[in-house]
C-alpha cells in the first residue's frame, strides 16, 4: 500500500483546524481541556461493551473496527455504535439466513445552534459509511446523536454520495501532502480558536515569521 494509512477521526481534526491536525498528527502534540474532556467522558460510556444489545428485531455493537484498505481510501476506524434491524432488504452479516439493515450511530457532546449539523462531522461519519459499506457489503445510513438536545439526526448520505465522495478523497490527499513532506498547515485567517484545547501550544495570537532563516540573518546584520 503506497498511500500512508489515516484514521477517520482525524478527517474531523482536520476540517475543523488543518494547523491543529498537523500539531497532532506531525508533531505529535496533544493538550486537553474542558471540552476534550467532556467529549472523552462521553465516548467512554458509550464504547461500553455493556451497551451493547439484542432485541428480537435489532442488535446494537458498540466500538465497532472498521476500515478500507482501497488504494484510494487506505482508512481505518471504530465506530460509537452501529445498529442492525431486521430488514428483508438488508444484508447477512454472520452468514446466517437473517438480513439487517445497517446505520452508524456517532455520538457528540453538543448540538449546533441551528439545530442541524457540522460538516466535519458529517464527513466524519460519512469516512465512517465507506468501511462500514466495505466490510460488511452493506449500503448503511449514518445518524449523529447529540448528549445535550438527546436528539437524533439523520445525514443525508445516501442522498449526497457522490458529493461527499469526492470531498473526502480530496481531504484525504491534502492530508496525505502533508503528512508525505512533513509539514504543519498554516493557521487558517478566521479560525476560531477560543475553545481549542491546543490553544496555549498553537499560540494563535503571537505574530508568525514568514521565513526564520531570513529573520535570523537580519539580526546578525544588525549586531555587527
Amino acid at each position: 500500500m503506497s498511500t500512508a494509512e489515516i484514521t477517520i477521526r482525524s478527517i474531523q481534526h482536520f476540517m475543523y483546524c488543518p494547523h491543529r491536525w498537523g500539531l497532532l498528527e506531525i508533531d505529535k502534540a496533544w493538550a486537553e481541556n474542558f471540552f476534550v474532556t467532556r467529549a472523552n467522558l462521553m465516548h467512554e460510556r458509550v464504547h461500553d461493551p455493556d451497551r451493547t444489545y439484542t432485541t428480537k428485531s435489532k442488535r446494537v455493537f458498540t466500538s465497532v473496527p472498521v476500515y478500507h484498505d482501497g488504494e484510494e481510501y487506505n482508512l481505518y476506524g471504530v465506530t460509537d455504535c452501529l445498529e442492525l434491524t431486521k430488514d428483508k432488504n438488508g444484508v447477512s452479516i454472520d452468514g446466517s439466513d437473517e438480513t439487517y439493515r445497517l446505520c452508524i450511530v456517532e455520538y457528540k457532546p453538543s448540538q449546533p445552534k441551528n439545530g442541524s449539523y457540522r460538516e466535519e462531522d458529517l464527513m466524519q461519519v460519512f469516512a465512517q459509511k465507506i468501511c462500514v459499506d466495505y466490510v460488511f457489503g452493506s449500503e448503511c445510513d449514518g445518524v449523529l446523536y447529540y448528549a445535550d438536545t438527546k436528539k437524533r439526526v439523520a445525514l443525508p448520505l445516501k442522498e449526497n454520495y457522490e458529493q461527499y465522495d469526492q470531498r473526502l478523497r480530496l481531504l484525504l490527499t491534502q492530508m496525505r501532502e502533508y503528512l508525505n513532506a512533513g509539514r504543519i498547515p498554516p493557521i487558517r485567517k478566521g479560525q476560531k480558536c477560543s475553545g481549542c484545547s491546543m490553544k496555549d501550544l498553537c499560540m494563535p495570537s503571537m505574530k508568525k515569521v514568514p521565513n526564520l532563516r531570513e529573520e535570523m540573518r537580519k539580526m546578525g546584520e544588525e549586531k555587527l
